[in-house]
C-alpha cells in the first residue's frame, strides 16, 4: 500500500496505527499517524511512498494476558503510544494509550436535560 492508501484505511477505521506485514521479510511492523505526518512534513509524495518504508520495524509486542498496567509501563518506558498484541506469534490487536485511558477514566457524567 502507498502511504495515502494506508492513511485512507486508517481514517475509515478511525484508528491511529496499522500493523504492516511485509511478506518478503516476514516481519511485522507498525505504521502510525506520526509516521505519515513525518513523511508529509519531509515533502515526500504519499502516492509514491510505501507504508512499509515508513513502518517501525523494531516493535515491542504484548501478550493477550498482559494487564493494562503492564501495557502502560511498557509504552511509557519505550516512548510509544501503540502496542501490537501477539497470540502464538500472530497479531490479534493493538492497544493504544487512548484505549488504556478509556478503561481507567471514569465514565462521563450525564448532561442534565
Amino acid at each position: 500500500h502507498t502511504l495515502r492508501q494506508a492513511a485512507r484505511l486508517m481514517s475509515a477505521r478511525r484508528v491511529g496505527s496499522a500493523i504492516v506485514l511485509d511478506p518478503d521479510t516476514s516481519g511485522l511492523g507498525i505504521l502510525t499517524e506520526r509516521d505519515i505526518l513525518n513523511s508529509l512534513g519531509e515533502g515526500q509524495d504519499p502516492d509514491q511512498e510505501t507504508a512499509h518504508a515508513h513502518t517501525t520495524a523494531d516493535v515491542v509486542f504484548a501478550a493477550p494476558g498482559w494487564t493494562l498496567d503492564e501495557a502502560a509501563r511498557t509504552m511509557t518506558r519505550g516512548g510509544f503510544r501503540h502496542l501490537i498484541v501477539l497470540d502464538a506469534g500472530d497479531p490479534v490487536g493493538v492497544v493504544s494509550v487512548r484505549d488504556i485511558i478509556r478503561c481507567w477514566a471514569p465514565a462521563p457524567e450525564p448532561v442534565p436535560a
